[in-house]
Parts: structure tokens; C-alpha cells; sequence
């Protein structure tokens, strides 16, 4: 049976999707995008402090299912600048330890809300 995540220490859904379902072992979370789930803001001092906020968000998703980081088998990257790559990588490392998901980073024409980063997860229990 499918399980529906939810939590208030990330943004909540304003469409029809959730934050993330867990089925089977595995968490499928939603992409996420740089608003603080306090003040409801979109971050956009940076793309540095756009990147941190998005794993704030999906590391608040994971610890409401009970996991962590070291559980992600697969990651989604959706940038709208490639030049940005770098800053995103090395904020994204930041949030890892031992071995990486796999994962793909695309460049889109936009995103949600005018954000620059984006990013979606699975994570499997060990």
C-alpha cells in the first residue's frame, strides 16, 4: 500500500501532487523548489541559497518518511542556466556522504514560480 508523505518543514503541494509517496521500500519525491515552508518565500539571493533550500526542503521530506540522505538511489536536476551547474554541484555534494545517487541535470527554458533549480528524488530503505 501506498503511503502519502507530508510535512510542514517543506513546502506544502499547491497543485494536485503531493510532496512525496512511499510504496514498497521506495520514496518518490516530488520535485522540490526553493521556497521556505516558514515565511512561504521563494529564496532567490543566490543560486547558492536557491540550491541549499531545495535539499533543505527534501531533506525535511526524507526525515518525515524516516530516511536520509545516504537512502537516495536517484536524483533529478532542473536548472535553467547550465552555468550555474557548478555552484549547484557543490552545494548539492554538501549534502552527501560516501556514494552519490545516480542522477541527470537538465537545463530548461523555466520553472515554477521563476525559480533557477529544481529537483526531484528517489530514496529505497536500506
Amino acid at each position: 500500500m501506498k503511503k502519502i508523505i507530508k510535512t510542514q518543514n517543506a513546502p506544502l503541494p499547491v497543485g494536485p501532487y503531493n510532496q512525496a509517496v512511499y510504496i514498497n521500500g521506495t520514496l518518490f519525491v516530488s520535485g522540490q523548489i526553493p521556497v521556505n515552508p516558514i515565511s512561504g518565500q521563494i529564496v532567490k539571493e543566490s543560486i547558492e541559497s536557491e540550491a541549499r533550500q531545495v535539499l533543505e526542503n527534501i531533506k525535511a521530506i526524507l526525515s518525515e518518511a524516516g530516511m536520509d540522505f545516504s537512502n537516495i538511489v536517484k536524483t533529478s536536476i532542473f536548472i535553467t542556466d547550465m552555468g550555474n551547474f557548478a555552484i549547484v554541484n557543490k552545494v548539492y555534494a554538501e549534502y552527501f556522504t560516501g556514494e552519490f545517487p545516480a542522477r541527470e541535470t537538465i537545463q530548461v527554458g523555466a520553472l515554477p514560480l521563476g525559480v533557477n533549480v529544481e529537483i526531484s528524488a528517489i530514496a529505497v530503505t536500506q
